[in-house]
């Protein structure tokens, strides 16, 4: 071992690293075998364990419905806007880039990112909290909970099993892709999975690895510095309203200032591609501390930390909350934007009531119909939650136009 080698193994955690340069540490995932997948198979010939979890997924045909997933604005407010799988593409390429420069896996860190989302049901956080509440007495819906059903589950493609069959190390990072399950919100995933629990404990109670946390944070830089640039678009903000706002305000002063004009799409991009690689850099020097703290010599002392080890300083965190707020304030909950998620909110809690009724023998199409009249009320409504989830936000549309006698227009 050279004396560079070395010093990289054991104290800079990536500073030393040269542009591009990949070089996996000792607490990477990929450093130790792969608890390996729920039903046996042959090792791929030409890919990673990990490589193949993230190809699956792009196979996936809940991935592919993304497309059609709002993100904030309606896929019909304009092409440019963001959709759930534009949006899942910007994580994955913010993982793969803070993991690189952190000697993680990229590969675990990517197939995480691009499955986070998976469970998402039609028009956003609108429809989750519409089917959340319509399911309430039957367990309630949560994203990622359904995220994990997806990959465990409900996609059939494989002639031996269903679902996707991803390693241990993937279903272990999107059950935990906001921590250890330990309060009252990880009561879906908890249940969700109960069956992988079975074959090998996700270990609910710790911290996930690296490559999870780094997939976690990578979602909150994307969808905080992309809302900022598609809110920004959509007129609802502007470049000189968000001068004194936390974070990116220092961003928007700076372009402001240097003549780029106050709300072309020039300017726009400049201030989003600042924040992203201002937040980018402060993860991973942030991050690099807490390793060298930690001196980790494994995947599994990351996970036995009792902390999270990758995240951004306290400066920056409390600077985002703020951001978020005036997001809350000034796009999310903007007249214009609550109109429209009100009114679908509305499409979804008319299709779950159709989809759930046993009387509405027509609602469901035949193969799940068939599957449903055998069941009882609670499962019946968990199917008609998974149809329903599944669906992108135009076919929701059209199902409420096929099965109702009107339907608003979500404009």
């Amino acid at each position: 071992m050279t004396a560079r080698t070395a010093k990289t193994e054991s104290r800079d955690y990536g500073a030393d690293l040269q542009p591009g340069e990949r070089s996996p540490g000792t607490y990477a995932a990929s450093a130790t075998p792969s608890r390996g997948r729920r039903f046996s198979e042959p090792d791929c010939p030409t890919r990673s364990s990990f490589q193949r979890d993230r190809d699956r997924i792009l196979h996936a045909t809940a991935f592919r419905r993304l497309t059609h997933k709002t993100q904030v604005f309606l896929y019909h407010e304009g092409d440019h806007y963001r959709t759930r799988l534009t949006h899942s593409l910007e994580v994955a390429q913010i993982a793969r880039t803070i993991a690189r420069q952190l000697r993680l896996d990229e590969d675990l860190a990517e197939a995480l990112a691009l499955a986070h989302d998976l469970g998402h049901p039609p028009f956003g956080h609108a429809g989750e909290r519409a089917l959340d509440e319509a399911i309430a007495d039957h367990g309630g819906f949560d994203h990622n909970a359904q995220s994990l059903r997806v990959v465990t589950a409900l996609e059939r493609k494989y002639r031996s099993f269903d679902g996707l069959n991803l390693t241990w190390e993937t279903l272990e990072g999107l059950a935990k892709h906001n921590g250890p399950l330990t309060n009252e919100k990880a009561a879906a995933v908890l249940k969700v999975i109960r069956p992988i629990e079975t074959w090998r404990s996700l270990e609910p109670r710790s911290w996930p690895s690296s490559e999870a946390q780094v997939a976690a944070l990578s979602d909150d830089i994307a969808y905080l510095t992309h809302d900022v640039d598609d809110g920004l678009r959509a007129g609802l903000l502007s470049l000189a309203s968000l001068t004194d706002v936390p974070f990116v305000g220092a961003f928007a002063s700076a372009v402001i200032a240097e003549g780029q004009g106050a709300d072309n799409s020039r300017a726009v991009f400049e201030v989003t591609r600042r924040m992203i690689t201002a937040l980018i850099r402060d993860v991973v020097l942030e991050s690099r501390n807490e390793l060298a703290a930690l001196a980790p010599r494994s995947p599994d002392d990351i996970r036995s930390a009792g902390r999270r080890v990758i995240r951004f300083s306290a400066p920056v965190w409390n600077d985002l909350a703020a951001l978020r707020a005036v997001l809350f304030d000034r796009v999310y909950r903007h007249p214009r934007v609550l109109r429209v998620m009100t009114a679908a909110e509305g499409i979804v809690r008319d299709l779950f009531a159709c989809y759930a009724d046993s009387n509405h023998r027509t609602a469901l199409p035949e193969t799940w119909q068939a599957i449903s009249e055998s069941l009882e009320p609670r499962q019946r409504a968990r199917l008609a939650a998974d149809y329903l989830a599944g669906q992108t936000d135009r076919y929701a549309i059209a199902e409420h136009r096929r099965l109702f006698a009107e339907t608003p227009e979500l404009r």
